[in-house]
């Protein structure tokens, strides 16, 4: 398992895919030795410095605690990591957009941990072990970090992230979730959070059957119509942002709190938690051939 980098930078910068290409040795994908930070540093576009946001401390303060606690299990770190990772690292959805952010994350702050999260595995009979590369630069749902940050916003409803706890502990959920725009309608992930919690599904494959089930119901139903949301007041998210300076550290027990926007109506998250499980019924599951 590769170690900490010697050069850990003070602060985020903006790390593109090419740049990043010779930094990731088929020793770091093997997880045998990373790289030592200070030649990566010198291909970094910096952020600006007066944006306390991009400080890497408590971000690194973070991944240390969920490795620590989280070492019998570490699927288990993503629900522990992913509010806290979001309520430390406070961005706009366009800053969280740039993958260049989460590349210097995951390869100049934290490569370590994304070892250790995401360790070497045979993709082939007979090749070596290797990390998928994604986990460093790739898209929102592979990326270390990029992955919990968007579950986060996505699940959270409003201030509370209990149902991103929920959210990520079933990987194919938030896999799933992160790659449909229709995640995007707030009710629409809060019911997934709810069947979850009911029961209803579980594994990987009940979840795919009915990710397919909703994105093919969601070109006849206007899913707005059947469970309508709040607006959002972008002052809200303003504000949040804005108290990063003054705001303490995640707390390592209890949940943080996100931005103070209104919450999702509880009508329309049952409306359509009852609408999935009944979509459910008919959806196409892998090896099932009947329902009890």
């Amino acid at each position: 398992m590769i170690d900490k980098p010697h050069h850990v930078p003070a602060r985020l910068g903006l790390l593109s895919a090419t740049a990043a290409d010779p930094f990731l040795t088929e020793d770091l994908l093997r997880g045998v030795q990373g790289h030592g930070g200070v030649d990566l540093a010198k291909v970094v576009e910096p952020l600006p410095e007066d944006d306390v946001r991009w400080a890497v401390e408590p971000l690194r303060d973070l991944v240390d605690d969920a490795r620590y606690q989280f070492r019998n299990n570490r699927t288990d770190a993503d629900g522990w990591l992913a509010p806290r990772l979001h309520a430390t690292l406070r961005l706009t959805r366009r800053e969280a957009a740039d993958k260049r952010i989460w590349t210097h994350l995951g390869l100049a702050v934290a490569p370590d941990y994304v070892a250790w999260r995401h360790p070497a595995t045979s993709a082939q009979e007979g090749k070596a072990p290797r990390i998928n590369p994604a986990r460093f630069k790739g898209a929102p749902d592979r990326q270390c970090f990029s992955r919990l940050w968007w579950a986060a916003e996505m699940f959270r409803n409003g201030e509370d992230y209990t149902p991103v706890v929920t959210a990520c502990s079933n990987q194919d959920l938030i896999h799933n979730a992160l790659r449909m725009d229709l995640v995007d309608h707030r009710p629409t992930a809060q019911a997934l959070v709810r069947i979850l919690e009911r029961g209803i599904v579980g594994s990987g494959r009940e979840i795919n059957g009915l990710m397919t089930a909703i994105n093919t119901a969601g070109a006849t139903l206007v899913y707005d119509a059947l469970a309508p949301d709040e607006s959002r007041d972008p002052a809200a998210l303003r504000q949040w942002i804005a108290e990063a300076e003054s705001a303490p550290p995640a707390p390592r027990h209890d949940l943080p709190r996100g931005p103070d926007e209104e919450r999702v109506p509880e009508e329309s998250v049952v409306a359509l938690a009852d609408y999935l499980a009944e979509l459910f019924e008919t959806a196409p599951v892998r090896g099932r051939t009947s329902r009890d």
